[in-house]
């Protein structure tokens, strides 16, 4: 599924605004990931406290929503954008990619809670999508 320019813009704009809550929205998504799909505890096994406001989830969680900050930014070239990320995840944290998925998932939940005048119908397809090719250019270095 690509991204039109409708898309693209639609995320850019949408994000704007994630932007500055990028603590709350990671945290939540992260923690929510944790536990509505506890298998994904298991990357984390190394952090003693997997709660809320814990210090490790807040600071992830921050990294990830930061992280899909920066992805917005190379939007029009995903897989060259995200080569190192997709490096770092494949090779050295062998993280299973349909952690991705899950991560999404949780994150387009949270993402809904918190901005819920903002996050449309046109929102929520355009962000999915990016979501989905994001994903996948973390999968490339799977393969």
């Amino acid at each position: 599924m690509s991204l039109t320019d409708k898309d693209k813009d639609t995320v850019r704009l949408f994000w704007a605004k994630v932007a500055g809550n990028t603590e709350a929205v990671g945290t939540n998504a992260l923690y929510r990931m944790l536990t509505v799909y506890p298998q994904t505890k298991t990357y984390f096994a190394h952090w003693k406290d997997l709660g809320r406001g814990s210090a490790n989830i807040r600071k992830h969680g921050k990294t990830i929503v930061n992280g899909i900050g920066a992805a917005v930014a190379k939007i029009d070239d995903l897989q060259k954008g995200l080569l190192t990320l997709s490096e770092l995840h494949a090779f050295q944290l062998r993280v299973d990619p349909t952690n991705f998925k899950i991560l999404n998932h949780c994150l387009l939940v949270v993402l809904a809670i918190t901005f819920p005048a903002e996050f449309t119908p046109e929102a929520h397809v355009a962000v999915d999508k990016f979501l989905a090719a994001v994903a996948l250019a973390l999968s490339e270095k799977y393969r």
